[in-house]
């Protein structure tokens, strides 16, 4: 039924009546589904909001969690960018380090995408202000989810918690990987990642410690550095504030620093966390939707300039004076981990899973740009 009505949308691409059409794709995909609920916390985010839409394009209904609700238009209109909730998305007020309301949030939803968690460079003045929430909230989630017989809950983590010894190691390369996990205790992580692998670790910890009564599922879905067009047009805490700054000229002493991580785009990762809730093959799997190689600050910088973008610096940074900065600079020091190093990532077992193939990185950086300029 899906296959035909896709057919008859394509063929009504051009007519007026395309969103009634749309709209009984969405009608007849819910039907399908049995009108399963998907509660996702995080939703006014960069990843969260992507999830949603994608959540809506499949038929699901959405119940989305957010500690100001006063961003509820922000994140419905972005939505309708991408398809028209109608009835079927509703928010709830809820806070990760607050026991309140997320019981009844849970009730009437079968699976969870637990995306809520900041993205951060600058290093705080204390570690807890980060790890607390990422931990403790985590921890939270699941217990709710596990009260309510919640099926199976999708968290996103990152590739920062698969790091090994890569940021301890004199080796300028490095490949991540499934079963590798980045040690809390080195000295040469920064807190992002140790607030990720923490709250990683206290996940699997949690679900692997059930009772034989108990059973809730988890999929962890590890993104690397996220880029991709933003829907809601704010980019405050995300990881494309990088590619803001370099289009305004704006980027950390106007240099690029020699840093390779493998990239995501956030379609790419709204598609895996969707999947990732009813794939048989998928449960308790570390799943890793991100590009094979690393591609380095300069690549995107050189990218950018080639396609117009005049104001984009593709000056190396100097690593001397990256650290130098660093002892002044808390962002440049929350940096400081990555710089030199270059390190990919095994995404095999995703990639066959899914018969998934990512977006091309090229396509990723100038759709991110382009979403973005018009903020500029």
């Amino acid at each position: 039924m899906s296959r035909i009505i896709t057919l008859i949308l394509r063929r009504f691409n051009s007519c007026s009546s395309l969103s009634l059409f749309k709209h009984y794709f969405v009608t007849i995909k819910k039907f399908e589904l049995d009108m399963k609920k998907v509660l996702v916390t995080g939703i006014s985010g960069f990843i969260g909001h992507q999830c949603a839409a994608e959540l809506l394009k499949n038929g699901y209904s959405v119940k989305g969690t957010v500690r100001d609700l006063g961003k509820k238009d922000e994140v419905i209109n972005g939505i309708k960018k991408e398809i028209d909730p109608v009835e079927n998305l509703e928010f709830v007020n809820l806070d990760l380090l607050n026991d309140k309301g997320w019981d009844d949030a849970m009730k009437d939803c079968e699976y969870v995408l637990h995306v809520a968690s900041p993205f951060f460079m600058k290093e705080p003045s204390n570690e807890d202000e980060y790890i607390k929430p990422a931990c403790e909230g985590t921890i939270r989630v699941l217990k709710a989810a596990q009260k309510a017989k919640i099926k199976r809950i999708v968290l996103t983590s990152s590739v920062v918690s698969m790091t090994g010894k890569i940021y301890d190691s004199n080796e300028d390369i490095g490949i991540v990987n499934a079963e590798s996990w980045t040690d809390t205790n080195s000295k040469n992580i920064n807190t992002y990642m140790k607030s990720k692998t923490l709250a990683e670790k206290g996940a699997w910890d949690f679900v692997n410690n059930q009772s034989d009564k108990e059973s809730l599922e988890l999929v962890v879905v590890c993104p690397g550095f996220v880029m991709g067009p933003t829907l809601t047009g704010n980019i405050s805490g995300a990881s494309l504030e990088s590619i803001h700054r370099m289009l305004t000229g704006h980027f950390k002493m106007s240099m690029i620093p020699p840093i390779g991580l493998p990239m995501s785009d956030v379609r790419d990762i709204a598609k895996i966390h969707v999947l990732a809730l009813t794939e048989k093959e998928a449960k308790s799997k570390r799943l890793i939707p991100t590009t094979s190689r690393a591609y380095s600050m300069m690549e995107i910088a050189k990218i950018l300039k080639d396609n117009g973008y005049n104001k984009v610096s593709t000056k190396k940074g100097p690593v001397f004076m990256i650290k130098i900065m660093s002892l002044f600079d808390k962002e440049v020091k929350g940096m400081l981990p990555m710089v030199g190093k270059s390190v990919g990532a095994d995404n095999s077992e995703t990639k066959k899973i899914f018969n998934w193939e990512p977006i091309p990185f090229e396509k990723t950086i100038l759709d991110t740009a382009s979403s973005i300029k018009n903020l500029i």
